[in-house]
């Protein structure tokens, strides 16, 4: 009997079945991928047929109940433990299995003998047993030695995975958006010829890490480089979210640090988040409008992405947001634009900010209301009239800059009507004082509705309306800021189609009537192409 378990222990068919019951083990064990797991090893050793751990010799059609073979191996199963599986520890079958499967069981006893022998419990295996064994091994030394070798590749290729990982608490994603663009219509706007119609080709792209340390926290890491432009048409209005600047300012394909912050939970129902670059509201707390999809889905156009009072949010801060339940949140947050900037009239608390405070209200699945206050101080709306943005007043008052203060109001909802549409909307009411030349206070406007229709032709697309009235000046009495006497529309359609789930194509139009609220200035129209990779 010792000359039979040193040749069981040494015979390549024992090494296989060891191997094979170990493989789901070490799959566990990797973290790298989960693609290997028990399952899938299986699946490599009898194709086109995916099953777990063997647990019945009962399965299919090669081996019958009524054959030797199979009653030898239910009697060393039900009297060994081999094949785990019912709560009672006994091998039930009377359905036939193939021979693959057969030989997946048969491993399993093998490997159960070989533990009883190497632990120094061979007296609890029999000299018949072992016979039994030797012949079904003799019987199906070719299925037992196709597994080993299947079992030897999915592990070689399980070391590669773990020897080429990259990270195991980081992933890498990324996402290219290119953007063809071009005024459609329009010659003047504010008395001035809109030189810039031309159509042009821009890319933004960002790799993304994303780290996990406890699997409740997020580290944030993006780089980015953008040169997509929007065309300069006189005024901030219809400016494109996912440009790096209007025509005439840099634009080149450096790479930097776009964003960067550490998400972490401070309680159950408490999460906080510490940005060190380039945080903008949506880090914060939620824009309510389905149309926000940070420029490579949903809107376009800055203004069709958020109510614009949340432009003027960004920089490095803190955050917090507190979940009262599944219905009501607070969050609040503080973002400086110079937090980086150590001379005089910048810094973290000096120089330019955004204190934000939101109450986000869901009664229902379908409904989402933000209520939303923002104190701010040189941080301007970005798109609007430009009075609004106060383009130019620093240059009409002989000054640098112009410092001012903003307290900004908002309230955004989304409703869902049905699964296919989507009512939303917005309006925003911002009072800015000047604190530097002619002083005084604006008060500023803008509201917009929102229809949404998901999955338009096709799941995964979206079909978006948007109109509304960029930030508007109602009063002034700043001194080379009048009021805007009229009021211009922002209208915009656009259709995303999803052509898998890696790439989407968006076209789009943006029409502005009387732009820069101005009843003298041409209608513009703004047309764009995007198209979004993602992986």
């Amino acid at each position: 009997m010792q000359e039979f378990c040193k040749y069981l222990l040494a015979s390549p068919v024992v090494y296989a079945a060891m191997l094979f019951v170990n493989t789901a083990a070490f799959a566990d064990e990797t973290s790298t991928t989960k693609e290997i797991n028990e399952a899938q090893v299986i699946a490599e050793v009898t194709p086109n047929k995916v099953m777990a751990q063997v647990t019945s010799v009962s399965q299919l059609s090669d081996v019958q109940p009524t054959d030797w073979a199979f009653q030898a191996l239910q009697s060393l199963v039900e009297r060994y433990g081999c094949i785990a599986g019912y709560p009672n520890g006994t091998y039930r079958g009377n359905r036939a299995m193939t021979r693959y499967e057969f030989a997946a069981g048969l491993n399993a006893c093998l490997d159960r003998v070989n533990e009883l022998i190497a632990t120094a419990t061979g007296e609890l295996v029999t000299k018949e047993d072992l016979a039994q064994l030797q012949k079904l091994q003799e019987e199906f030394s070719a299925e037992l030695a196709t597994l080993r070798g299947r079992v030897d590749a999915v592990e070689a290729r399980a070391a590669e995975l773990e020897a080429n990982q990259f990270s195991t608490t980081t992933k890498l994603q990324g996402q290219v958006v290119t953007v063809i663009s071009d005024v459609l219509s329009g010659e003047n706007v504010n008395g001035a010829e809109i030189v810039d119609q031309n159509t042009t080709l821009g890319v933004r792209a960002r790799v993304e890490f994303v780290t996990s340390f406890t699997g409740e926290d997020t580290l944030f890491t993006r780089i980015q480089t953008n040169n997509i432009v929007s065309p300069n048409i006189n005024t901030p209005e219809g400016n494109l979210f996912f440009a790096s600047g209007n025509s005439g300012a840099e634009a080149n394909n450096d790479a930097g640090i776009d964003a960067l912050w550490y998400k972490f939970p401070l309680g159950k129902n408490t999460q906080a988040i510490a940005i060190a670059n380039a945080g903008a509201a949506d880090d914060l707390t939620s824009t309510i409008n389905i149309f926000d999809g940070d420029g490579a889905y949903g809107a376009l156009s800055t203004f069709g992405t958020r109510n614009p009072i949340y432009n003027q949010i960004g920089g490095a801060g803190l955050g917090v947001t507190h979940e009262f339940g599944d219905k009501l949140a607070l969050s609040l947050g503080y973002l400086s634009g110079t937090a980086n900037n150590p001379a005089p009239q910048n810094g973290l608390f000096d120089g330019a900010y955004g204190a934000l405070a939101q109450l986000t209200v869901k009664p229902s699945d379908r409904i989402s209301v933000g209520l939303t206050y923002i104190n701010s101080y040189k941080q301007p709306l970005l798109t609007g009239s430009n009075a609004a943005t106060f383009t130019n007043l620093a240059a009409d008052q002989g000054l640098e800059e112009v410092a001012f203060s903003s307290n900004s109001y908002g309230i955004q909802a989304s409703i869902g009507i049905s699964d296919r549409l989507v009512l939303g909307g917005w309006a925003g009411y911002t009072n800015s004082r000047t604190l530097s030349g002619n002083r005084g206070e604006v008060d500023i406007w803008n509201y917009a509705v929102t229809l949404g229709f998901p999955d338009l032709g096709k799941k995964g697309n979206l079909a978006g309306i948007i109109a509304g009235v960029e930030p508007r000046v109602t009063s002034s009495s700043v001194a080379g800021l009048a009021e805007d006497d009229d009021t211009s529309y922002h209208i915009e359609a656009f259709y995303q189609y999803k052509l898998s789930d890696n790439i989407t194509i968006t076209p789009g139009v943006i029409w502005l009537t009387s732009p820069d609220h101005n009843d003298n200035n041409d209608d513009v129209v703004i047309g764009a192409l995007r198209t979004t990779f993602s992986f």
